[in-house]
């Protein structure tokens, strides 16, 4: 059994380059949002182990979204993404309610594994 993917980004071209990468290396995507109300909304009714959230949504905040994604779905963890480095957003991860950060230019489904720890990861 794999590890169930929402990714979140506003972002067409990223959604499909990210979904492609991931199930490429065996982490299965449920599904996609580019908003926070369909972030939620596929949140509850997908209920993925892990969601891929960006940090920049258009016209929103992924860590103003997370506590409400924590809120609503305490079972699944968090991971923000971003293409600023983690330098430039540090605070920002370390205040929200997530298990870490992911630089977008590193992501693949190893990168994602080692963060989600072998507690999630099968």
């Amino acid at each position: 059994m794999s590890t169930r993917c929402l990714i979140v980004d506003d972002s067409a071209r990223f959604l499909e380059a990210a979904r492609a990468l991931l199930e490429r290396d065996g982490i299965r995507v449920v599904g996609v949002a580019s908003t926070g109300a369909e972030a939620l909304a596929r949140t509850a009714e997908l209920a993925p182990d892990v969601v891929l959230l960006d940090l920049d949504l258009a016209g929103e905040s992924g860590p103003d979204l997370a506590p409400v994604l924590a809120r609503t779905a305490p079972s699944t963890v968090i991971v923000l993404t971003s293409a600023h480095p983690l330098e430039d957003v540090r605070e920002l991860v370390a205040a929200a309610p997530v298990r870490g950060f992911l630089h977008k230019s590193r992501l693949s489904g190893q990168a994602l594994r080692d963060l989600l720890g072998p507690g999630l990861v099968p």
